[in-house]
């Protein structure tokens, strides 16, 4: 084979090693390009299956609990005018006063905070809470005493548990602060109602007899 004949076949094969390079090269750009595309899709899938996932579980936590809680404060202050109207002790109606007023300042709060966030908390009673409300104002005497008192009992033992869970859980500042804030209202309204019923029973059993008119709470 000439030298000329010899230099050529080598530059032969130069270029076909060359051009195997690149189109090696190539071909593993876009490998990568591919996964990587592939890779981004499958995040801004996952991403957007998380936030519909969580759409579609409805409100959130902190969301609930307002809600509940101006429905609950409602109801409160419904119950709380009737006691005051129609309560046979001064006990009672004292209490029911304090429910009203007490509870009229607490929705507000919460109204001013759900409005701040675009929420829109409940302005009337649900089914439930107006048959509750409808079920004792049929009520009097004694009777409404003993139902009412029963019924306030059961009512701020919840509503101290749930206020205490969100003012140590919530994950919305704004919510959980309300809930702080209400928490030693709540509380103090238990031990009230609570005296209450305590004085209640030692009455019925005899162990405990006031005038209507010194049966003042403590």
């Amino acid at each position: 084979m000439s030298k000329n004949t010899y230099s050529g076949v080598i530059l032969m094969f130069a270029a076909c090693a060359v051009l195997a390079g690149v189109v090696g090269a190539s071909a593993f750009d876009a490998g990568t390009a591919a996964t990587q595309n592939s890779n981004s899709s499958a995040t801004a899938n996952e991403n957007r299956d998380a936030h519909a996932g969580h759409n579609a579980g409805g409100m959130t936590a902190d969301a609930k609990f307002a809600m509940e809680a101006a429905m609950g404060g409602m109801a409160e202050v419904e119950l709380g005018r009737l006691a005051a109207q129609k309560g046979a002790s001064d006990e009672v109606r004292q209490f029911g006063q304090r429910m009203v007023d007490d509870h009229s300042k607490a929705n507000e709060q919460l109204m001013q905070v759900a409005s701040s966030k675009g929420w829109t908390l409940p302005t009337a009673l649900d089914a439930k809470h107006q048959a509750e409300v409808q079920k004792i104002s049929a009520l009097s005497g004694e009777a409404f005493d003993k139902a009412y008192v029963k019924m306030m009992v059961k009512d701020h033992k919840k509503d101290v548990g749930e206020f205490e869970k969100e003012s140590a859980r919530g994950a919305d500042a704004d919510i959980k602060g309300f809930a702080a804030t209400a928490l030693p209202t709540l509380r103090e309204h238990l031990q009230m109602i609570q005296r209450i019923s305590d004085k209640m029973a030692l009455r019925k059993s005899g162990n405990l007899k006031t005038t209507n008119g010194n049966a003042n709470m403590e």
